[in-house]
Order: C-alpha cells, then sequence, then structure tokens
C-alpha cells in the first residue's frame, strides 16, 4: 500500500484569526509610535543642525537625580537607561507572549523567524567585522548593525502606504521580537565591564520578590511601580545595562488566560495594552530626540563611507541584513522541506528583508555602547545608522511598491466579509454554516435581481409598444395628405 503524502508546510501562510487580532493591534500601536520616533529623530536632526545647536548639548548634559543613589544622570543617559527599559519592558512581554501562546511556541513554526533572525544578527556583524579588518578599523562596533527597528520599519510602511498582508507583518513583527532578545543578550554580555555583586544580588532578590508578588496574585501598581523602579536602580548600580531590568521583569508576566477565571486577556497582555502607548508614544520617541542629534553636513556624510567604523555599519544594516534575513528564510525552506506561501513570492521575501535594514533605536543604543569613550566616533557611527537606515529604508520602498498592487489584492482578500458576522471571510471558508449563510445572501440577491430584470424588460416591452403605436399613427396621417 503507498505511504500517504503528508501536506507541505507553507513558510509566511495567513495567520490563524485570534493571532491575525493580536498583530493588527499591537503593529497599530508600533505604527502610531514609529511615526512619532521619525518626526522626534527629524527634530533632533533639525535641533542638532541650527544655530542654537548648543542648547541641544546642554540639555544632553543636563544632570538630574540622586547622588546618593549613583543615579545624578544626565538627560541622555536617563533615556538610553531609564526610558529604554520601558522599551525592552514591552519587548520582553512580547516575548513571553510569542514563547507560550503565539508562533514561537510550536519549534516548527518558530524555526522561520528565529533562523531568519539569527542570520540577520550573524551576517551584518560578518560583514562589519570583515570590512574592518580588511580597512583598520576598530572591531568594537561589531554588534551595531545587527538590530532592527520595528518601529521605524512600521513608520515607513504607514508613510509610503503599501499594504503589506498581514503574514509578512507578522513575520517582521515575531522577526524583531527575537531580534531584540539576542540584541538584549548582547548588552548583556558584551557591554558589562565591572560588576558591583551587592546590588547585583539586591537586584535579583527583588526580581524574586516580584515573581512571587505575580504567583500570589498580587493586585496593584502602587506594589509593582515602585519595586520596579527599586530593580531598577539596582541593576544599573551593578554595571550591568539597566535595560536588563526591564526585559527580566517583562518575561516574569503570565502570558496565557485562564479559562475558568473567565479571563479574556492574560496579565501579560493587558500590562502590555496599558504600557506600550507608553513605550511607543512616550519612552523611544524621547529617547531617539535624545540620541539622534548629530551633526550633518556634506563632510560629514562623506566621511561615512570613508572610515571602516562607519562603512561597516552601512554596509551591515543595508547589505548584511537583507542577505542575512532572506538567505535565513531561504534555507529554512530549503532544508525543511517547507514551500513558501501560494499568495507570496520570494521577491516579497526579500523586499521585507530589506526593511529589515532599518536599525535605529537598539543600533544607537549599541553604537553608544560601543565606543564609549570616543564621543567624536560615536556620533559618526549614529550618522551611519541614520544613514543605512535611510538607504534600507529607500531600497524597500522601492520594492514594496512594485508590489503593492498584489499586496492590496490580498488585503482585499483577508478583509473581506460578505456575510457581515464581523469574521472575514477566508475563515470561515470550510465552515458549512458560513456556506449556507452566504446561500441565502446570494439567493436573496438573485430574487432582488429577477426582480429588477422583470421590471427593465417591461419598461423595454411598453417602450416597444409606445414606439410601434408612434409609427404606424405616423403612417396613416402621411397616407391623408394631397399626393
Amino acid at each position: 500500500m503507498a505511504t500517504p503524502r503528508t501536506a507541505t508546510r507553507k513558510l509566511l501562510d495567513r495567520l490563524s484569526l485570534p493571532e491575525r487580532t493580536y498583530v493588527a493591534e499591537a503593529l497599530r500601536t508600533e505604527t502610531v509610535g514609529g511615526v512619532l520616533l521619525l518626526v522626534a529623530a527629524i527634530a533632533a536632526l533639525i535641533w542638532a543642525n541650527s544655530p542654537i545647536k548648543d542648547t541641544y548639548e546642554a540639555v544632553l548634559d543636563l544632570h538630574v537625580g540622586p547622588a546618593a543613589l549613583g543615579l545624578d544622570l544626565s538627560l541622555q543617559h536617563w533615556a538610553a537607561d531609564g526610558l529604554l527599559a520601558v522599551f525592552f519592558f514591552v519587548a520582553g512581554i512580547e516575548l513571553k507572549r510569542e514563547l507560550v501562546a503565539g508562533d514561537l511556541r510550536d519549534p516548527r513554526a518558530a524555526a522561520l523567524p528565529v533562523v531568519a533572525a539569527l542570520c540577520g544578527m550573524a551576517v551584518p556583524a560578518l560583514v562589519y567585522t570583515l570590512t574592518n579588518v580588511t580597512g583598520g578599523g576598530s572591531l568594537a562596533g561589531w554588534a551595531v548593525p545587527t538590530a532592527t527597528d520595528i518601529a521605524f520599519a512600521l513608520a515607513v510602511l504607514a508613510v509610503i502606504g503599501t499594504s503589506l498582508p498581514s503574514a509578512l507583518r507578522a513575520f517582521l513583527l515575531t522577526l524583531a521580537v527575537v531580534d531584540d532578545l539576542f540584541a538584549i543578550l548582547i548588552i548583556a554580555v558584551f557591554f558589562t565591564d565591572e560588576l558591583n555583586f551587592a546590588a547585583l544580588g539586591g537586584a535579583l532578590v527583588g526580581l524574586a520578590v516580584f515573581w512571587v508578588l505575580l504567583r500570589k496574585g498580587v493586585r496593584g501598581w502602587y506594589v509593582y511601580v515602585p519595586l520596579a523602579l527599586v530593580i531598577w536602580g539596582l541593576m544599573y548600580n551593578s554595571g550591568i545595562h539597566a535595560t536588563i531590568a526591564g526585559v527580566s521583569m517583562g518575561l516574569m508576566l503570565r502570558c496565557t488566560t485562564r479559562t475558568e477565571d473567565g479571563e479574556k486577556w492574560s496579565p501579560g497582555e493587558h500590562v502590555e495594552h496599558l504600557v506600550r502607548p507608553l513605550s511607543a508614544g512616550l519612552a523611544v520617541p524621547l529617547f531617539a530626540l535624545f540620541s539622534a542629534g548629530v551633526s550633518v553636513s556634506g563632510g560629514v556624510l562623506k566621511d561615512v563611507f570613508a572610515q571602516p567604523e562607519t562603512l561597516g555599519v552601512v554596509l551591515g544594516l543595508v547589505v548584511g541584513k537583507t542577505v542575512g534575513i532572506f538567505g535565513g528564510t531561504w534555507l529554512t525552506a530549503r532544508f525543511t522541506r517547507a514551500s513558501l506561501s501560494d499568495d507570496l513570492a520570494w521577491a516579497d521575501v526579500f523586499a521585507v528583508a530589506s526593511l529589515a535594514g532599518i536599525g535605529f533605536t537598539v543600533s544607537l543604543l549599541i553604537g553608544e555602547l560601543a565606543f564609549d569613550g570616543d564621543p567624536a566616533l560615536t556620533d559618526e557611527v549614529k550618522a551611519a545608522v541614520l544613514t543605512g537606515s535611510l538607504i534600507a529604508a529607500l531600497a524597500a520602498t522601492v520594492l514594496l511598491k512594485v508590489r503593492n498592487a498584489r499586496y492590496r489584492r490580498l488585503c482585499e482578500a483577508e478583509e473581506r466579509d460578505d456575510d457581515l458576522d464581523g469574521i472575514p471571510d477566508i475563515y470561515e471558508d470550510h465552515d458549512p454554516a458560513y456556506h449556507l449563510r452566504m446561500a441565502d445572501i446570494y439567493e436573496g440577491k438573485a430574487a432582488e435581481h429577477r426582480r429588477i430584470a422583470g421590471l427593465r424588460a417591461a419598461e423595454r416591452e411598453a417602450a416597444e409598444r409606445d414606439r410601434l403605436a408612434e409609427v404606424a399613427g405616423g403612417a396613416g396621417d402621411e397616407g391623408d395628405g394631397p399626393a
């Protein structure tokens, strides 16, 4: 007897309806935040290159905070270590949800974004390293081009108005979540010089208390917010980058619902819903305002392509990210014998891979950490991040616009709801009840069309009778006239 063939697994296939709903909500907030991020970055560039640029430097260097607690920091420092902790807190919740309830829960489904993200970080690091080895530059910035900024990427999509299908948007979002995880690990492992074990021990105790309170079901922001601030302060003083505190607390939140308790949303999803607007709408744009203000001139832009460190960042973002993500996706298809979704082509994967070359928030942060003792090179690397992200955005715009008519048709099919039950028809195709509803609808429409067709036929017959009567009457009058 012949062995039955198993169905070929499809890469980037249509999302399930609950996952599609979650992704749509998450991307909506990220898109708004991305536009604010874009505005903040432009404002920082204008401010830093205006006649009042001295005030920009003065604001960045303004120190606030209790010195006795080791927190007398500049506003730029507060933005990088404090505000981004909120960003990484949300990233930790996103990662936890993906691991327990999202695409990363299934190892087969997780293989694609994980492999693509790893290749999308390894290849840019390799491109940077090769560029600096051959050019005699510093290898300290190898991690700068490894990060993807999902908010900025979505802002580009919003600006160019492309109708990217939900499967590709979800792939980009999941890719960025995995990307953020490895970026956090890079920051924790490679940018920790000295450890204060007393402060680190206190931070770990605080995290343990945070975990116990969550497991005991204790509620109230007035409990968790002060505790989170203590944990953050101890983590900062320990020598480990303070954003690690944010992601650690995010990972501790429960992201599965308890049906027996009548939960519609898990605590993690509820907190994420509350904090994500704060992260996307305030924390990240303020970080951009305090970090993206670099001097831009013809000489600076020329140096971006002349110095190995900055050229490595640009090539890493533009070439390394695209080749890495596209190559990782292709390798996943090749070695798992999966095939691409019938609705998509490899050109679509290449376009999204080029869009992932937009590295901003985490790339700027890693650039500051990598070249901490060299302010001039730090600014040049920031300019390289902005330049590489701009080139990647322009390339992605061209590639996505070429396919936009196809994307628009796919999105229209995903949104179509002819039976008006609130569920897109494409998700009900195998439901007999849906087809019965549609049969009733079509029968009603057919009856209406038959009625209209009958009225039109009767009108035509009446008009024809009137015309014949006029012709007959006209002929009689003509015969009665003089010869």
